[in-house]
């Protein structure tokens, strides 16, 4: 039987609407994909008003449980992919498959080409030194996710000019063929808007959120040898991000009071 809401409850109303639809979600009955029913429908199945029902569906959609799609309805949204933002190191395709989903990446753009002063000052080479720019397009299920550019110094690992690297990790490739083991890295994360070509690629409107991601990675010896730009898609990625807080923190943080 269907749940109903609550008026003798001090609970608010879109609260509680919010967790009647949360647990049609988690039990089932409506899956990643379902057209829910609209505004006026739902007003009249929990007798509420059509600013309860906009507020609860507002906060729905902000937590990714729901898309609307303009002139078309309000739809159950995938789960979003979760990603460790500090702390690991491993490549897409390796923890997507660790997480039992399956990933596809597509070359766009593989050449060497000079180093703009941009990318040498993240790779601390000289502007004009020759770099591997390599462009992918990356999927889960079927479905792109993020755009990817890698930017690695050609002298560090010259065969990723050539080697093809359809559904094949960049990480694996140059521990195994370079012997360069990609030992920390420094992520920079910010939130963007997708611009026509962008928006093109990974199947979304022009305009729609995405979270860019760069990101500097250091071998075992400290050396810089890969800057990437990467934009995921804001409706379909988070990051995860594990902090820690150690006892001698605690003790430095007591002496000084």
């Amino acid at each position: 039987m269907d749940a109903k809401i609550d008026f003798e409850s001090h609970l608010p109303y879109y609260i509680q609407l919010i967790d009647i639809l949360r647990e049609k979600v988690q039990l089932g009955q409506w899956v990643p994909g379902n057209q829910i029913p609209g505004e006026q429908e739902l007003c009249e199945l929990y007798a509420v008003s059509r600013t309860v029902v906009r507020q609860a569906l507002r906060e729905l959609e902000l937590d990714g449980v729901i898309s609307r799609r303009k002139g078309k309805g309000t739809f159950i949204s995938p789960p979003k992919i979760s990603e460790g933002l500090v702390q690991k190191l491993t490549g897409f395709h390796q923890d997507m498959v660790e997480r039992g989903l399956r990933p596809a990446t597509k070359v766009l753009h593989q050449s060497v080409v000079p180093a703009t002063e941009k990318v040498a000052r993240f790779l601390t080479i000289a502007p004009g030194e020759k770099v591997v720019d390599l462009l992918r397009l990356r999927s889960i299920n079927d479905e792109p996710i993020q755009l990817v550019t890698s930017y690695v110094p050609l002298e560090i690992c010259p065969g990723l000019a050539t080697v093809d690297l359809t559904n094949r990790s960049l990480y694996e490739y140059m521990e195994s063929e370079c012997g360069v083991f990609i030992a920390k890295g420094r992520r920079y994360l910010e939130a963007v808007l997708a611009n026509e070509t962008e928006a093109a690629l990974l199947g979304i409107e022009r305009g729609a959120p995405l979270l860019m991601l760069d990101s500097i990675s250091f071998s075992e010896t400290g050396q810089v040898i890969e800057y990437y730009h990467a934009l995921h898609r804001g409706d379909r990625s988070r990051f995860e991000v594990e902090l820690l807080r150690t006892r001698e923190a605690d003790a430095r943080a007591l002496w000084s009071d």
